[in-house]
């Protein structure tokens, strides 16, 4: 089987879901439980949390053997932590999930199916570990060809600021005004959402860009795909995969994507965040070596801390100032439609 078909062929994940959040306590690291909840609502019965002090994602709080009793067929690692590391304290709730007869399913960059007591486990009960975050074999170099249809990438200032959720807000919206659309995930969450995609953030340096010239491939003139972005170009750690991801999806148009009031790298306090300013024209300058016609359709806000007045305020100084129209997809509104236009190009 080639790479295009295994990128495109849907996963089995076996739901309902019981989504686990072990001892997270900043919703930040818990960006998979809540995008589960957030756009997969009626795949989740439940949460299980293994520390009083974790988030709660507002979700009947469930043992494994009451969710599995409520239908659950598999537990989901919600959790998306520096390294992606299966910790230690998570190991009593993982293997009582198997136990309780769910499969477990994850897309940590420690896999479940290289964890000994996980596999001992899952084989003693018959349950399987599902590791989402495995690219397909034989992802090619990428070849910077120019491919038929529109893209848009949703690119960042930093981490878990509200990529996945512009993408996916932007493909819906597109599909209701009529556009032939899909939805392409780059990560794991998105994937489990979509039911299939690539894991940008598992697949070696050398093959990033070939990766979402695969995940992405020659369409019809009208057809666009709207690609989830991973991380920034600006952060010290994961600037890599934004960058293999923005010259390999070859963007019509970028979204930038950015939360008012974050300052610094999430994680990292040493290292401010760039302005918007900053953010659109980089990403702008590298898109253009293999789009030479890439432009900025917009600007995303992740206003969930702000009140509908100080969210609409601050999108029309933003706009003013920034020449693009600028909203929070998740509100919608007319300040939504503008940027929607913009990426249409609909004057």
């Amino acid at each position: 089987m080639n790479s295009t078909a295994n990128v495109f062929a849907a996963l089995d994940l076996p739901q309902p879901y019981l989504l686990f959040i072990g001892d997270t306590t900043e919703a930040g690291y818990a960006k998979t439980a809540f995008g589960l909840r957030d756009w997969a609502r009626d795949r989740c019965v439940g949460e299980l949390a293994c520390s009083p002090d974790a988030i709660t994602l507002g979700l009947p709080k469930l043992t494994p053997a009451q969710a599995r009793a409520l239908g659950a067929r598999s537990m989901v690692i919600g959790v998306a932590n520096a390294g992606g590391r299966i910790l230690d304290s998570w190991m009593p709730s993982l293997l009582e999930a198997l136990e309780a007869g769910l499969d477990l399913v994850a897309g940590m960059h420690m896999r479940l199916a290289d964890t000994p007591a996980l596999t001992a486990a899952a084989e003693r009960h018959g349950r399987r570990l599902i590791d989402v975050r495995t690219p397909p074999r034989g992802i090619p170099t990428a070849t910077g060809r120019k491919r038929s249809g529109k893209r848009l990438l949703a690119v960042g200032t930093d981490c878990a600021l509200g990529k996945k959720y512009t993408a996916l807000a932007i493909a819906r919206a597109f599909k209701q005004r009529g556009v032939n659309v899909d939805f392409r995930a780059t990560g794991q969450t998105g994937i489990m959402i979509a039911g299939r995609g690539m894991p940008m953030d598992a697949v070696v340096s050398d093959f990033e860009a070939g990766a979402a010239e695969v995940l992405s491939p020659d369409a019809a003139p009208d057809h666009w795909d709207v690609i989830e972005g991973q991380g920034s170009l600006f952060h010290p750690s994961y600037a890599a995969v934004s960058l293999g991801l923005l010259h390999g999806s070859q963007p019509d148009v970028i979204v930038v994507c950015h939360e008012p009031g974050r300052t610094h790298v999430m994680g990292l306090p040493d290292f401010p965040l760039p302005s918007l300013e900053e953010a659109i024209d980089l990403n702008l300058r590298l898109g253009r070596r293999t789009n030479p016609a890439i432009r900025c359709g917009g600007v995303s806000l992740n206003t969930s801390q702000l009140s509908q007045a100080q969210a609409r305020a601050l999108f029309a100084a933003e706009s003013k100032r920034l020449g693009v129209p600028v909203a929070d997809p998740i509100r919608g509104g007319e300040e939504f439609e503008r940027l929607l236009d913009h990426c249409l190009r609909i004057d």
